[in-house]
């Protein structure tokens, strides 16, 4: 998962300038949706999302820097203990703080959110390198000139306040300079052949933080971007960075043999940054309406890619609309865990069940559930109602020849949002 990359920061999607060979390449080789969405147009619930199957909103994560994933909750991490994984979660948390007694990032060691303390390994997980939230990324322990970003009064060059966690009171102090996608993948890489070497089958969750401000990259990155500006050019040289490691992650996985019955899911936790682009904020929409914090399409519709070369044809497109919350209930069904022993309502589905429907998979009984801090959204197949806040009207867009929701056509079908 990137973090805050816009719906059209992608080469395939036709971006004049990023270069983006390999989620390219993941294209070519699996599945690409062309209406995904994450679960909100924020990080934190959306990543809720993705490791419970359900609406952040069911269990208190509202909003970035907002509750905390909750013991109660059956994650997929957990889930996938229970046959018999090993588990690492790598790059962005962002659930819950990680430590009691240390001023860390947004929350931790603060006694208001003493009660959010809620790390990775407390959530299921057997190896964990994570920050509570963003870094730069380049150098990310460091703080950046003010220009990458407001720095909230810290000096260039002096700690950002924000470390990396391996368990409770372990902090890394090595292997922490240049570029921060590879820095997280320098620790996905041990554990996968720890794992392939014990005959474990795995969980690797990595949450990349390219390309959330600050977003910085090195030399290399940014020669491939010459004549553009200096915000271009950290923009565009981080994400080629992250594709630059999720093409090492590929090549990792075919030299261990385990690429064919490998499941790769790929996307963004949300919409580019910024009210409009601008500089800093340079992240596209490719188009649609909103970015992040508003669940207009440009906020929660994002890259997603499916690849699984044992099982899924190569250079399929599916337009269904499909999110975050699919996740879980799709990896229990790869593994046939029936999750109705949970006891616990689910807003995602099985996504490769709604592959098989061929003819039918652009049917009307799909819809997306939205709420995020008074907005909401029910998205379908064609038509999407859509409330600013809970004291507005509610709006209807036809998606399929409006995506860019450029016409409220409430009153025209009023039907549709009475029903």
């Amino acid at each position: 998962m990137s973090d805050d990359q816009g719906y059209g920061d992608v080469a395939y999607g036709g971006h004049p300038y990023i270069q983006t060979p390999n989620l390219d390449q993941m294209v070519n080789d699996g599945i690409q949706f062309t209406r995904f969405y994450s679960a909100a147009p924020v990080c934190s619930p959306t990543r809720a999302s993705v490791l419970t199957g359900r609406n952040a909103e069911r269990f208190g994560v509202c909003y970035a820097n907002c509750g905390h994933l909750k013991k109660e909750e059956i994650s997929l991490p957990e889930m996938l203990k229970e046959v018999g994984y090993t588990t690492g979660h790598f790059g962005k948390w962002h659930l819950g703080t990680l430590t009691k007694d240390v001023i860390e990032s947004n929350r931790g060691g603060r006694i208001a959110y003493e009660n959010d303390y809620s790390p990775p390994w407390e959530n299921g997980y057997d190896t964990s390198f994570v920050t509570e939230s963003k870094v730069p990324t380049w150098d990310p322990m460091i703080t950046p000139a003010s220009s990458a970003m407001d720095v909230g009064g810290r000096k260039e060059g002096t700690p950002f306040g924000t470390n990396y966690w391996t368990g409770p009171g372990e902090i890394v102090k090595d292997n922490l300079q240049g570029d921060d996608s590879r820095i997280i993948m320098d620790r996905v890489i041990p554990f996968i052949d720890k794992a392939v070497k014990s005959q474990h089958s795995f969980l690797s969750v990595i949450w990349f933080h390219t390309p959330h401000l600050p977003a910085l990259t090195g030399e290399k990155y940014k020669a491939l971007y010459e004549g553009l500006d200096e915000d271009q050019k950290n923009y565009y040289g981080s994400i080629t960075a992250m594709d630059e490691q999720i093409g090492r992650l590929r090549a990792h996985l075919k030299n261990l043999n385990i690429e064919e019955n490998t499941i790769i899911f790929f996307a963004s936790d949300n919409g580019p940054a910024g009210k409009t682009p601008a500089k800093r904020h340079i992240g596209i929409t490719k188009g649609l309406d909103g970015r992040k914090f508003n669940l207009k399409e440009g906020g929660i519709r994002v890259p997603g890619i499916l690849v699984w070369p044992s099982k899924i044809e190569k250079g399929k497109v599916v337009n269904t609309p499909v999110y975050t919350s699919d996740y879980f209930p799709s990896i229990a069904s790869v593994l046939n865990i029936d999750i109705t022993k949970y006891q616990r309502p689910y807003d995602g589905t099985d996504i490769f069940q709604l592959m098989k429907n061929g003819e039918k998979e652009l049917s009307e009984d799909r819809y997306l559930p939205f709420l995020v801090e008074g907005q909401a959204a029910l998205i379908g197949t064609r038509y999407k109602i859509y409330r600013e806040n809970s004291d507005a009207d509610w709006e209807l867009f036809d998606l399929l020849y409006d995506p860019s929701e450029s016409k409220n056509i409430a009153k025209e079908k009023k039907e549709l949002i009475e029903n």
